[in-house]
């Protein structure tokens, strides 16, 4: 009885948060006439500010403190599905909330239904009728969006013709790729033995996905949902050419709303083989998952009437600075160091193209211990590198290997719940970013736990190689 209640407390202390968070939507959320340029002060001091503030503050600590606090166990998977659900029926209706993409989606697909390619021209080119809605920063710059995505914004638009009836499709498409998710996730659980509950509820219930996929209807949850579903149609079937061509499409569709989703083919391609690593095993069955995400995207690009344009547009997200970045972060804190002795440096540039370095480092390295353990695992590690070793990193990015990682592994979950609910605090209502007004300290201590982490994964590299060495000396 004591058990029941207390999940039933649970349950219920995080629905008043999503209430608490829905009702900071509705006071100050990222309204189309907002302002574009609002600050923590401006906010504070502005019509109903310390409620909204309070609201955002207690709500968000009560979902997360709920999460947190079933994060290895639910009763069981309906339950943490139920629980789940009923936390995002509150932002479910709220307004737009911690982010004004959902105007850019808008305005990127007023552009394609009129003939415009948002790969080639800024949303200003139009000019889109909601112009006004989005961040100054935003406006002309091409989509960094894949092909499908556009193509599905383009329809909305035409479809509706109106901001609001786009942003409520925009919130449904949001909402399918969580239902994917939610159906697609257990198998991905069970053939890694993870406890299926326990997955959906790291997955689902964090409040990350209510406040940015559901209430900031991010095409994240889309993109997710497909890589989710691609990987449980490899797992379930591993060395049958039907599904894992099949997979690879849904990785295709996956890459044609996000190219970040790319990452995870080279992994689901090792998932795909049956028995040991063997070169012609993985060309033979991994080359289906290959052939039918290439296939995907190409024939998606071009049967859009799109280029590939959209690859290159990712490099304008670089065009926002904050220290949730690691690389932008120790580039900042380098700029501070410098100050210190009176040089003005920029090292932004080298230290984001350092960060891409180690990215592509990371990912071989990963891929090549994949061969010999749990690729699906290593998928969720090279998202979580992918976010990481970004030069720009928005809260709602770690939900991609949160997803993947909680159906993937029962142990070292600790770290990525910790970043999911430090990540969570970090934007407020209307969509503005505390990490642009804490670069100090921000940035530094982002860079002492840069080097602290570094630290310790040498020590435990060095403890791993101990045993074998005292061995092989005894022997």
């Amino acid at each position: 009885m004591l058990t029941v209640d207390r999940h039933r407390l649970i349950r219920y202390a995080g629905l008043a948060g999503s209430a608490l968070l829905s009702l900071s939507a509705f006071l100050g959320g990222a309204f189309p006439g907002g302002d574009l340029r609002p600050t923590p002060v401006s906010i504070w001091q502005g019509p109903h500010g310390p409620l909204i503030i309070v609201a955002w503050l207690v709500g968000t600590a009560l979902m997360a403190g709920a999460w947190w606090t079933l994060r290895d166990g639910v009763p069981s998977a309906r339950w943490a599905l139920v629980t789940a659900g009923l936390w995002l029926l509150p932002l479910l209706v709220a307004p737009p909330m911690a982010s004004r993409d959902v105007y850019a989606y808008a305005c990127q697909g007023a552009s394609f239904a009129n003939g415009i390619s948002p790969y080639e021209h800024g949303v200003s080119a139009l000019p889109c009728p909601w112009l006004d809605t989005i961040s100054y920063i935003w406006r002309d710059t091409p989509a960094p969006y894949g092909p499908l995505f556009v193509v599905l914004a383009g329809a909305v638009v035409k479809a509706t013709g109106s901001l609001t009836a786009s942003i409520v499709l925009f919130r449904l498409f949001a909402v399918a790729g969580l239902a994917l998710t939610a159906a697609c996730l257990p198998v991905l659980a069970r053939r890694c033995g993870v406890p299926v509950g326990r997955a959906l509820w790291l997955a689902l219930a964090s409040p990350l996905i209510g406040v940015h996929l559901v209430a900031g209807a991010h095409n994240d949850a889309l993109m997710v949902g497909l890589l989710v579903a691609g990987l449980a149609a490899v797992a379930a079937r591993p060395g049958r050419p039907g599904p894992l061509l099949a997979g690879g499409v849904l990785l295709g569709l996956a890459v044609s709303i996000k190219i970040t989703g790319v990452v995870v083919i080279p992994f689901a391609a090792l998932a795909a083989m049956t028995g040991p690593y063997r070169i012609r095993t993985l060309a033979r069955d991994g080359g289906w998952v290959v052939a039918g995400s290439v296939a995907t995207v190409v024939g998606v690009t071009f049967a859009g009437g799109l280029d590939f344009g959209w690859v290159g547009g990712l490099s304008k997200g670089g065009d926002a600075i904050a220290w949730t970045s690691p690389p932008t972060a120790v580039g900042q804190t380098a700029g501070y160091v410098a100050l210190i002795f009176g040089a003005h440096v920029d090292a932004l540039p080298v230290t984001r193209a350092l960060g891409v370095v180690v990215l592509a480092g990371l990912l071989l390295w990963l891929w090549w211990r994949a061969r010999t353990r749990n690729p699906l695992w290593h998928a969720g590690l090279a998202l979580a590198a992918m976010v990481a070793m970004s030069p720009v990193v928005h809260p709602w990015y770690w939900i991609w290997p949160l997803t993947v990682l909680a159906a993937t592994t029962v142990h070292h979950t600790r770290w990525f719940t910790v970043v999911a609910l430090v990540s969570a605090f970090l934007i407020l209502p209307d969509g503005t970013g505390l990490a642009r007004y804490t670069k100090l300290p921000g940035a530094p201590l982002m860079t002492l736990l840069l080097i602290w982490a570094a630290v310790r994964s040498v020590r435990a590299a060095r403890a791993d190689r101990e045993p074998t060495g005292t061995a092989a000396a005894a022997d």
